[in-house]
């Protein structure tokens, strides 16, 4: 009887970190499908600053080590983070957004305006 009172704790814990892999897993794909979508939202069609691709990828890490329950102060890359919650750079998600973007205005019929806009060409000289 005492060795499986002394068992029964590591056995919580071994269920604990058996669950702990899977809320991690779950919390990365609602970042995935709620958070993120909430962010890009739009911005494929604007103009962005490697500046301003930077404050987005800095803001979407706070995200994931707030879900990873990770601090600054642990000193974990950001890599490992990102491996560990399945989520990459969401530079690289704006990236696809905007080749999504360009597939669907290549899809269009000629007359349509955004089409005729992007195949502008626009004369130099004062204004």
């Amino acid at each position: 009887m005492d060795e499986e009172v002394k068992h029964r704790p590591q056995a919580c814990w071994n269920n604990w970190r058996a669950a702990y892999g899977v809320l991690l897993r779950l919390k990365g794909k609602f970042h995935k499908a709620v958070v993120r979508p909430a962010r890009l939202y739009g911005t494929e069609m604007t103009s962005m600053t490697k500046t301003k691709e930077k404050k987005l990828d800095v803001g979407e890490m706070g995200i994931l080590r707030w879900i990873s329950s990770v601090t600054r102060e642990d000193r974990i890359r950001n890599e490992y983070i990102r491996g560990s919650t399945k989520v990459v750079e969401i530079s690289k998600k704006l990236q696809e957004e905007r080749l999504r973007w360009y597939r669907h205005l290549l899809r269009r019929e000629e007359g349509y305006i955004r089409r005729h806009v992007m195949e502008m060409e626009v004369q130099s000289g004062r204004r």
